[in-house]
């Protein structure tokens, strides 16, 4: 009997995502899976029942999706209580969020579930395709530019006309990883002059490809940053005073600023203080794509728009989510990459080796008990 593979509807508050799209359907049924999809899964990413119909998908009620289903797709891991009748040992993937959803992780294992939090896959190589953070982090830099612009006020390119011309915007890029490059280009592309920085001197050539003005402490020890995986560590006391005065006398020049620097683990580094936010011209705009961490910037409130100095500061909650669509597709292929990479044709299913570094480092629970090292090393002692 082939694998059943359940594609469920997403419940969690402001959520428009689905984990599989008609095109990944197609794949899994080529496979050799069935695939069933919950009624109106696709709806706020504009993707029709009949859309997965046409692709080979069945289409029924939770339940009915979820009986029988080996392989659970979410975005968003799914509230406990919401997998009744799902089958023991079946493989849940989404991103579960572990850290901050530990009660949640504990019921996935008391009920059998083997989940797999795509979102603490592995910065190497071979899983480049499966990365569902970057993919998501591209569009939301992508977006917090489009937001940024249009709470701004003002054009962003230089214009030159009969009634005089209009200055670049300024836009400083606090940042620089998959959010932070894809910031830079479409500022770029919108015309405005911009400049970025970030705690890793590797990214200033990254920064300068773009065409934009690297801002680094020079001559400080400590500045490297660069932590397991590509990810930013934090950084020495002397790096981050000499960071905080750069920065202070840059900001207060600047028309939008977009704040991207995320810790694996930990709360988001402050990187700009109300002081800071004093020193800026009224009418600025700040985007803080840190806020669900906490933020980067104080004052920053998730999924509020806050008036502070003057400055208009944004704490987009899950950016990626506005692009519904767009953030659908990838995320969709980047769980059938991770899922055709193990699949197995004999075994009818994937086969995921307890001692694979991919499998090591999302799966969170198995055979009843959390066994992510990753998760165990962040919970309290004792």
């Amino acid at each position: 009997m082939a694998l059943k593979i359940a594609v469920l509807a997403e419940t969690a508050p402001g959520e428009t995502r689905v984990a599989a799209i008609a095109e990944t359907v197609k794949k899994y049924v080529a496979l050799g899976a069935q695939v069933a999809v919950e009624e109106g899964a696709g709806a706020a990413a504009a993707i029709g029942d009949g859309e997965f119909a046409a692709a080979g998908a069945s289409l029924g009620s939770r339940s009915a999706v979820l009986a029988g289903a080996g392989i659970i797709l979410g975005v968003s891991g799914p509230e406990p209580d919401a997998l009744g009748g799902a089958e023991r040992g079946a493989l849940l993937i989404g991103a579960l969020d572990p850290v901050r959803r530990g009660a949640a992780i504990e019921a996935y294992a008391a009920a059998g579930l083997q989940a797999l939090a795509m979102e603490w896959m592995p910065r190497i190589t071979r899983a480049q395709s499966m990365d569902v953070l970057s993919s998501q982090s591209n569009l939301a830099g992508y977006k917090a530019v489009i937001d940024g612009a249009a709470a701004y006020g003002r054009a962003f390119p230089m214009m030159m006309t009969a009634a005089g011309t209009i200055s670049p915007a300024r836009v400083f890029v606090m940042g620089v990883g998959v959010a932070g490059l894809q910031a830079i280009a479409t500022a770029r592309r919108l015309g405005a002059q911009v400049t970025a920085t970030d705690v890793r001197s590797a990214t200033r050539e990254q920064i300068q490809s773009l065409g934009a003005k690297p801002i680094f402490v020079e001559n400080v020890a400590g500045i490297e940053g660069e932590g397991t995986g590509g990810y930013a560590t934090e950084t020495s006391e002397e790096y981050r005073r000499a960071q905080a005065e750069l920065v202070s006398g840059h900001l207060a020049k600047q028309d939008i600023v977009i704040t991207t620097a995320l810790i694996p683990g930990r709360p988001a580094p402050r990187l700009i203080a109300d002081a800071q936010i004093a020193s800026m011209r009224p009418g600025s705009v700040i985007v803080d794509l840190a806020a669900d961490a906490g933020g980067n910037v104080e004052g920053t409130r998730v999924g509020e728009r806050v008036e502070r100095h003057g400055v208009t500061i944004l704490g987009p909650a899950n950016l990626a989510r506005s692009l519904p669509a767009d953030a659908s597709a990838l995320f969709a292929r980047n769980v059938y990459n991770f899922l055709a990479a193990f699949w197995d044709g004999d075994a009818g299913g994937p086969v995921l080796p307890d001692d694979d570094e991919i499998v090591r480092g999302i799966r969170v629970t198995k055979d009843g008990a959390v066994v992510n090292e990753r998760l165990l090393a962040a919970r309290p002692a004792g």
